[in-house]
C-alpha cells in the first residue's frame, strides 16, 4: 500500500508542472491558486459528506488546519511561484528537495524522532543528484540580488512545506485522517489567499478556454485532492523524512516527460545525477538491520 501511494504521488506531482504551465496567461497566478484549492476543497467536502467519512474537528483541530492551510496551501505556493520569476526551475527543484532533510530535522525537534543515518545519506545523495541533473541550468544563471531573493523565497516555501508536513503528522497522531484535514486546510488556504489578493488588488478574472479549465481540473483533483492526500498519508505511515524523498523524484519524472514534450536530451552528467537520485532512494527506504538478541542485550 505504501509503495502504491508513493508511486502515485511521484507520478502525479511529477506531471503537474505541465498543467501549471498551461495555467499561465490571462489569469493572475494567485487567483489561479485560489481557484485550484477552492475547487479541491469543495470536491473533498462533497465526497466526504456523501460517504459519511467527514470527521468532526474540535477547536484544536481547526486551529491546526488553519495553520496547515497557511503553510501548505498558501504561503509556499506564493513563494515558489514568485521565486520562479527570478531563478531557474532547476534551482527551485534542488532547493525544494531539501525537504527530506528539513523534515528529518523538524521531526527530531518536534516529535523527538531519531534521525536515521540512511535517510540523511539518501537525502544528501538525492540533492547532489538533482544538482547534476540541473547543472547546465544552474551554471548558466548569473548571480544577482534577484537570484538571492529567489533562493530565499524558495527556501521559505520549502520550510513552509515542511511545517505543513509536521502539522499533518500531528493531526494524524490525534486520529484525524488527511482527507478531512486537507479539506479544511485547502479551504483555509484558499480563503487566506483570497484575502491577500483582495488587499493587493489582484483581479479575479477567469479564462474559459479548454486549456485553462482542463489544467485547473487536473491541478485541483489529481494534483491536490489525490496528490496531497496520498502524500500526507505517507507522512503519517512512513514518517515525514522518508515521505519527503518524493520531492527528489518529482523533477526526475518531469525531465523524462520533457524528453517527449520539450526535446530534453540526457547527458552523461545528467545520467550520473539520475544514478545518485536512485541510490539515494534505495538508502532512504533501506530498512535497518535488526541486531541479534544477544548483541542487543549486550549493547543495552
Amino acid at each position: 500500500m505504501n509503495l502504491s501511494l508513493y508511486l502515485l504521488t511521484v507520478l502525479i506531482w511529477g506531471t503537474t508542472w505541465i498543467a501549471i504551465k498551461l495555467q499561465l496567461g490571462e489569469v493572475a497566478v494567485a487567483a489561479s491558486i485560489v481557484y485550484r484549492f477552492a475547487l479541491a476543497a469543495a470536491v473533498l467536502f462533497v465526497v466526504l459528506a456523501l460517504s459519511g467519512r467527514l470527521q468532526k474537528l474540535d477547536a484544536r483541530g481547526q486551529a491546526i488546519c488553519l495553520a496547515q492551510g497557511l503553510c501548505l496551501f498558501c504561503i509556499n505556493f506564493l513563494c515558489f511561484y514568485t521565486a520562479s520569476q527570478w531563478i531557474p526551475s532547476g534551482l527551485i527543484a534542488v532547493i525544494f528537495s531539501t525537504a527530506t532533510l528539513w523534515n528529518a530535522l523538524n521531526a527530531r525537534l518536534l516529535f523527538k524522532q531519531k534521525i536515521a543515518a540512511n535517510v540523511l545519506a539518501g537525502g544528501a545523495l538525492g540533492l547532489a543528484g538533482l544538482g547534476l541533473l540541473f547543472w547546465p541550468e544552474l551554471a548558466g544563471h548569473a548571480a544577482s540580488r534577484e537570484t538571492l531573493l529567489g533562493i530565499g523565497l524558495a527556501l521559505i516555501g520549502t520550510l513552509c512545506f515542511s511545517a505543513g508536513n509536521m502539522l499533518s503528522s500531528l493531526q494524524q497522531k490525534a486520529g484525524l485522517k488527511p482527507w478531512t484535514t486537507n479539506a479544511w486546510g485547502m479551504l483555509y488556504g484558499a480563503l487566506i489567499l483570497s484575502a491577500i489578493c483582495a488587499l493587493s488588488g489582484t483581479p479575479f478574472t477567469f479564462e474559459w478556454s479548454a486549456r485553462y479549465v482542463g489544467s485547473l481540473l487536473y491541478l485541483a483533483i489529481p494534483g491536490s485532492v489525490i496528490g496531497f492526500t496520498a502524500y500526507l498519508t505517507l507522512v503519517g505511515r512512513m514518517g515525514p523524512e522518508r515521505a519527503a524523498y518524493c520531492t527528489v523524484l518529482f523533477p526526475v519524472v518531469a525531465l523524462n516527460i520533457s524528453v517527449f514534450l520539450e526535446g530534453y536530451q540526457w547527458t552523461l552528467t545528467a545520467l550520473f545525477g539520475l544514478l545518485l537520485v536512485m541510490l539515494g532512494n534505495v538508502l532512504v527506504f533501506r530498512k535497518p538491520k535488526k541486531l541479534p538478541a544477544v548483541a542487543a542485550a549486550v549493547r543495552a
